[in-house]
Order: C-alpha cells, then structure tokens, then sequence
C-alpha cells in the first residue's frame, strides 16, 4: 500500500449537538477534551481456546502504543470489529462435540475478558457470527442478550467521544436465526439505522464534528477489495445487502453528512497491502473517476490470527488523530508489531460540501466493455468465455455485467457487485444478449388470451413501458432462455438461505438416506439415491396443478 495524503472539508467548532438515542454516549478518559487520540482497530478475532499464541503476540503489539497514548494525552480505546468466535466446534463443551464456539456465552466472555485485558476502552460491533450460539440459545433476542452483557453494552450500537468533536460510533448486526436469506448476511436493524441519521444530522462537520464508523462489513459503494467467489455471490458482502433500500442508504448518509471522516470493517479476511485496501473519497472530477464517497475514507482491516487469514496476512488497523487531520496505520503482527502509515488524512477548509446524486459521472465515458444498444433497442448476442468482459444498464436502470464467465449484477450509482445472476457453468460457450419486449395494447391482449391464467390480463401499465426487455442466452443447439428478473426487479439470484433452515434440510435428507439405505438393505446409506424438492414452485400459469421439479423429480421439458 502506498502512502496516500488526502485533503477533507471540516467547519468551525459549535455547541454539542446530543444525539437523540437512548444510547448514552461514552466519554473518553480524563484528557477527553484535548484533540489527540489513538485507536486501535481489531479485525475478525475468530477465537479459538485452543489457539491463544497469535492473540497474546498481538496484545503485546498493542500494549506499548496505548501505553505511550496514556501517558501523553489519555484519549485512547480499541474498536474491535465483531466475529469475535470461532465458527467451529473448538473441544470446548465436554457435552457436546459439534456446538460451534461461535456466539456462546463462553465466547463472549472469552473475548471480553481478552479485550478489555489491554488496559483501555473497548467497544465491539456484532458481525455475522456472533449470534451463532444456535444450540445454547432458542433465539436471535436471547443470543443477542448475552452478548450485549458480556460486553457491557446497552444496545447494538455504540457511540464514544474519543477527543474534542471526535466521535467513535458503530453498529452491529443482530440477525442470525431470522435473517431471511443467507444468515451471514450483515444487517443492521432499522433503529440502528435511524440512530446513526440522526446522529450525523445533529453533529454537522460545519459545527467541527468528525465521525469514525466501525460496522463488521462495509457498506455498499466503498470501493474495498471483496471476494467475488464467496460474499458477492452469496448475498453476504454489504452491509444489509439483500434489502436494496438499506443496502443503499449508509452510502447516501455518507455522502450527505461530510462529518463522516473514516469508515472500518472487516469481514473478508484480507490483508492491508492491496491498492483496494483504502479507498478515498469524492475527488475533483478533472482529476480522475468521481466515486462519490463524501468526504469519507474507507478502510479494509484484517485479522489476528494465522489460521482465520484468506492470504495469510496477520494486521490490525491504528488510528492517532489529531485537529488537524488524521493518520490510518497497519500494525503487523507478522513483523514485531511494526507500524506502517498507510494514509495521512488533513482537514481543511470550513464548508460543508453535500452530494449532488450522480455528478461528475457524465464526465467519464463507459470502458470498452460497455454494450450499446441498436437501433431496434436491443443488444445483438455476444459469446460468453470465462475471459468475456462486458456490462450494460438495463431501461429500468439496473446494472449487469460478466465477471469470470458469470452474468453478475451491480449497484446502479456505486457499481458495486450485488449477486450472481447466472453462473459459468450455465452460461460459459453460450450468447447472452438483451432484446426490446414491449408491446403494445392489442397485441399485448392477444397474447396473453393463450396464456392459461393470464386471459382478459390488462395491459395497459405493460403497453406503457416500449422498454420492457428481456435478457436472454442462446445454446450452440438454438435453445433460448429467458433470465427473468425477481419480483423485486433485481435480478441477483439469493440463493443461499437462512442457515438453520438449511440445517434442517440437510438433518432431513441424512434421516431419508438412513431410512432408505435400511427400507432397500444397503451396505452404506451413502448408496441411497436421495433428492429434495423445495418451494415455492415457478410458473406463468394462475392454476396450480403441478408440484414436479423438471429435470430431478419428473422428466425434463428440454
């Protein structure tokens, strides 16, 4: 990582707006009116009990810093970034050889008490595994309850004042059990939400107020490295990234609300090195891309621990701030603790920018690989290989493009990936192209009167719109299909589910491979030849009169 030097916007100082929650805010220690401060930033911990080693090498990283930040000015804490437990049974319950540790009670404590051994402040936010307590606890609520105790913590959230005008504040997710697609999904519930708007509403950088904000995944439209293969297509890589509205919303809040100075997370499991491990905030468009991120850094932390890296990168993030702006550290634990400066951020000026949706786009052309429509609206079939590189909009405004021989979709204002669409393995050796659908009125009603359920349809809202559009794939054999889009209008597939629900499928299917494997005198019930049938079941008809799955439990209609 280059060393980056930044300039924001930050105003005058003003009375201290109070925040509206019922989440009290957290003062720093007795210096707390000076404007230095040091924070360390803990990416995911992922403790095992049996694994202590690389936790102890990294507190005595730690502990030399926060003890120079104590005696020169006191205004110092540490932000872990949530997954504090490790998703795996670790021997830790003589009673039981498959709970995982993840969210127990034991883990909670665990962590708190390594946490809170550095001798400053801590605050944590929830990640995607800190609910996980699925045999301790019935519910999210009671998971959620023990945590927030282990942790002396009131809500989710937390806010803490770490230097004059400088607030730390973070959310935490609070869904595992009910969480309505894939449970590692990151989501912030709606107070939460709520409680953040009003807080960057009421501390305005024209009054002088910085923000520091701490979520376990970022937010949509950050620019940081992510993995394509794992969090994008499983629905799991922003925060709240199934809910369209929410996922959006944090973004726009940064770019409405210039007090927002840093934004950290965790998640991936990746190192601090890459060139997309900082990204920096709205620049000039003449001086290049227009990313529109406020005036906001965001910063990618890794983790402790050797045996929870995805490249085997062991760092923690430092913050040491000041009036005048701000320093983003590595600290690496691969290297004695060594301290690297990442990027040294200065503050400057005394207006308060607000963000206008979509300017400077326009001043960059799409790249090479942007498809163009005809002048019959359509885009002509192109061939799919793993190394095909192209994206278009759709009239609705959604954004599609390949990635690696798949068809993904992407956030229309931050281009940030969202989902799989249709996989390689479907589309790779195909055409994929994009044809004009509308109808009008007449021949709208004439083609739905031999469609069963959908006679006497009215058409009107569909005559209406001359840009309904279809994306279709074409076989080498001349088999069309058409890739609809979900009732929502998206078009990313959520395929991965809930995961107690999963569990229980894959409970089911053991039991049915068991039975049959005993019903049929097989050696192995891994003889048995068992399948599953899932709803709902997708038709065009109005009359259910079918439940077979084409191709598994009933012949193929290809």
């Amino acid at each position: 990582m280059r060393l980056v030097t930044a300039v924001f916007l930050v105003g005058h100082a003003a009375a201290f707006a109070p925040s509206a929650s019922r989440t009290s805010l957290r003062p720093a220690t007795h210096l707390n009116s000076g404007d230095e401060f040091v924070v360390g930033v803990l990416g995911d911990l992922h403790i095992d009990p049996r694994k202590m080693e690389d936790y102890e090498t990294g507190k005595s990283h730690f502990l030399p810093i926060f003890e120079e930040a104590k005696a020169k000015h006191g205004n110092v804490a540490i932000v872990s970034l949530g997954d504090l437990g490790e998703s795996k049974n670790c021997d830790h319950n003589p009673e039981s050889d498959s709970e995982l540790f993840a969210g127990t009670t034991m883990c909670h404590e665990m962590a708190a008490k390594f946490l809170g051994s550095m001798g400053v402040p801590y605050d944590v936010v929830g990640g995607n595994h800190d609910l996980e307590g699925l045999d301790e606890f019935e519910t999210d609520k009671e998971n959620l309850e023990v945590y927030l105790r282990a942790h002396n913590k009131e809500t989710p959230q937390f806010c803490r004042q770490i230097a004059d005008k400088t607030l730390l504040v973070g959310m935490g997710s609070t869904l595992f059990r009910d969480a309505k697609f894939t449970s590692h999904e990151v989501t912030i519930d709606q107070e939460q939400i709520d409680w953040f708007e009003n807080l960057v509403q009421t501390h305005k950088a024209e009054d002088g107020w910085k923000v520091f904000v701490f979520t376990h995944a970022p937010p949509n439209g950050s620019g940081l490295r992510v993995l394509q293969e794992n969090h994008v297509v499983n629905g799991c890589c922003w925060l709240n990234h199934s809910n369209e509205q929410q996922c959006q919303k944090f973004i726009n809040l940064v770019r409405e609300h210039r007090c927002i100075k840093a934004w950290f997370s965790g998640h991936f499991h990746l190192g601090q090195d890459y060139q997309d491990s900082i990204t920096f905030p709205t620049i000039d468009p003449k001086d290049g891309p227009y990313p529109n991120r406020g005036s906001c850094v965001f910063a990618q932390t890794s983790v402790m621990r050797a045996g929870t890296s995805r490249d085997g990168r062991q760092q923690s993030r430092l913050i040491r701030g000041n009036k005048d702006g701000f320093e983003i550290c590595t600290v690496d634990h691969q290297k004695d603790g060594k301290i690297r400066v990442d990027a040294t951020i200065t503050y400057r000026g005394d207006t308060n920018e607000v963000y206008q949706p979509c300017a400077g786009d326009a001043l960059h052309p799409p790249d090479d690989g942007f498809k163009r429509y005809d002048v019959d609206g359509n885009i002509p079939p192109f061939d799919v290989d793993q190394d095909t590189v192209a994206w278009w909009y759709m009239s609705c405004g959604r954004a599609l493009g390949m990635l690696n021989g798949n068809l993904i979709e992407y956030d229309s204002s931050t281009l940030a990936p969202l989902g799989l669409v249709v996989g390689a393995d479907e589309l790779v050796g195909k055409k994929v192209g994009v044809i004009n659908s509308g109808l009008d009125a007449d021949t709208c009603v004439m083609m739905m009167d031999d469609v069963e359920g959908m006679e006497g349809a009215d058409c009107a809202a569909l005559a209406g719109d001359l840009r309904e559009q279809a994306v279709v794939m074409l076989d080498p054999s001349g088999l069309v299909t058409v890739v609809q889009p979900n009732e929502d209008g998206s078009y990313w597939r959520k395929i991965v589910r809930n995961k107690m629900v999963r569990m229980k499928e894959v409970r089911r299917v053991k039991a049915a491979k068991m039975w049959a494997a005993e019903l049929m005198n097989l050696e192995d019930d891994s003889e048995a030849n068992v399948v599953s049938s899932w709803g709902p079941y997708m038709t065009t008809s109005g009359t259910a009169k079918k439940t077979a799955v084409p191709g598994l439990t009933a012949k193929s209609a290809l």
